[in-house]
């Protein structure tokens, strides 16, 4: 009796143990290899596809995976460099490029990439995505609402209240808008007024989340906000009630790419070859996902083709997010 009681003590201590690792930490330890620390900004559904990457090539177990916001992520790279605890990171590549502008902490990739954009060669994307402005049909027709045909409608009073916009102090899906308005009409009286009044038609739906509008859109809070395009097209697909508005002024994209940390004699030698690993494996299923082309060669459906596709004049940096982030809110010339 004694034993049996030993036992189920011993086994319910075990159990106990099993279920206290970290939530924000993913992928297993083992105490045979040194593990290769991993930062990201990324979805959780890109997460998944990466860690399934490194598994099927056989290093599960020899990776741990932590998720931060993205400008989180990106204060802890301009700030700590090549002391952040990272061996790898996949984040926003102009926060990359912004990082090792302020001190080189980035290694030269080994291996080759032929993306459509030329890069430099310490990161490699691996996925992109663009904005839309994406309407619930349903509310549009119950409320009588015209259909929005540019990034400058918004600003129309008949969308007073109608609308939901995404804060760029939350999240950089805000800075694909903003880079409608900067792009076409200027940070100058013209665009600060626009913005204005697009700001006040959002009240009090501006969030502080990039995927906040099209939930409220698909809640049918609001008939009318501005997310990412492929979670409009993900709901469409659904039978949802949802559909979308490529901006006349044009459609910008924001990458996501890999970088691995150059700490000199103390570089994980397995970064790289995971680095490798997940650019080469990972995006035929990271397309199907974010369904813009990044890398020659790569095809996606006629639905998701980008007429009018446009790149941002001025080179995307930390620094004028900061600016567009100042101009979001009235407060450029303060």
């Amino acid at each position: 009796m004694f034993l049996f009681k030993t036992l189920m003590v011993s086994l319910a201590c075990g159990i106990m143990l099993a279920g206290c690792s970290s939530p924000s930490i993913e992928g297993n330890s083992s105490s045979n290899v040194e593990e290769v620390v991993i930062y990201s900004n990324a979805d959780q559904e890109a997460v998944a596809v990466i860690q399934d990457v490194l598994n099927e090539a056989g290093y599960e177990g020899q990776y741990v995976f932590q998720s931060f916001g993205t400008g989180e992520l990106g204060g802890r790279l301009l700030a700590e460099g090549d002391n952040i605890e990272a061996d790898m990171v996949t984040m926003s590549s102009f926060y990359l490029e912004s990082a090792q502008a302020k001190q080189p902490m980035f290694k030269e990739l080994t291996f080759e990439v032929k993306p459509q954009v030329a890069v430099p060669n310490y990161y490699a994307p691996i996925l992109g995505f663009t904005g839309a402005i994406i309407l619930n049909t349903k509310e549009m027709a119950a409320q009588n609402l015209p259909r929005p045909t540019s990034a400058k409608d918004l600003a129309k009073p008949i969308y007073k209240n109608k609308i939901a916009m995404v804060d760029p102090n939350g999240s950089s899906t805000g800075w694909l808008f903003i880079q409608d308005i900067t792009a076409t009409y200027g940070m100058g009286a013209e665009g600060q007024q626009i913005m204005n009044r697009i700001r006040e038609n959002a009240g009090p739906n501006l969030e502080l989340s990039g995927s906040g509008p099209i939930k409220k859109v698909m809640a049918g809070e609001v008939p009318i906000g501005f997310g990412l395009r492929h979670q409009a097209i993900a709901n469409q697909d659904k039978g949802l009630p949802i559909d979308f508005v490529d901006p006349s002024e044009g459609n910008y994209t924001l990458t996501e790419s890999l970088a691995v940390i150059d700490k000199g004699a103390n570089t994980n030698p397995n970064a790289m070859k995971m680095a490798k690993i997940i650019v080469k494996n990972a995006r035929s299923n990271l397309l199907k996902i974010y369904p813009n082309v990044v890398y020659e060669g790569e095809i996606v459906a006629p639905e998701n083709q980008i007429k009018n596709s446009k790149i941002y004049s001025e080179p995307l940096t930390a620094e004028l997010l900061d600016k567009h982030r100042a101009f979001f809110h009235g407060q450029a010339g303060q």
